[in-house]
């Protein structure tokens, strides 16, 4: 089992920039496939961006496709989410999410397919 802690969130104006860290307990961490998801108020929580094991294997949201990236340093059990040009539509609580993969080049998008969340730290960009 992993726990993860993620770090990063605030208040930042449209334009600016802001890098969500994710941090994972365990010593399997390279192990497992690796997702964004966020929450806006009154809304669904949606799919942002996911990492495989493999570096090289990424998906993202259209609506963060050129502006965010998703990244992992495996020796620091740390996922990231480095985002620019953020708009007021990028608020919400971003949680990060993993799932054990037998493959290094697997990716998930759909939420119900990771079995590990963190608490969610909070984004908000005003106009």
């Amino acid at each position: 089992q992993v726990q993860l802690v993620e770090s990063g969130g605030g208040l930042v104006q449209a334009g600016g920039s802001l890098r969500l860290s994710c941090a994972a307990s365990g010593r399997t961490f390279s192990s497992y496939a690796m997702g964004w998801f966020r929450q806006a108020p009154g809304q669904e929580r949606e799919f942002v961006a996911a990492i495989a094991r493999s570096m090289g294997s990424r998906s993202y949201a259209d609506s963060v496709k050129g502006r965010f990236t998703i990244s992992r340093d495996n020796a620091k059990n740390t996922v990231y989410l480095q985002m620019i040009s953020l708009k007021p539509e990028d608020t919400g609580v971003y949680y990060c999410a993993g799932r054990s993969s037998r493959t290094l080049y697997e990716l998930r998008i759909s939420e119900t397919e990771y079995a590990y969340w963190g608490q969610g730290t909070q984004v908000t960009v005003s106009s």
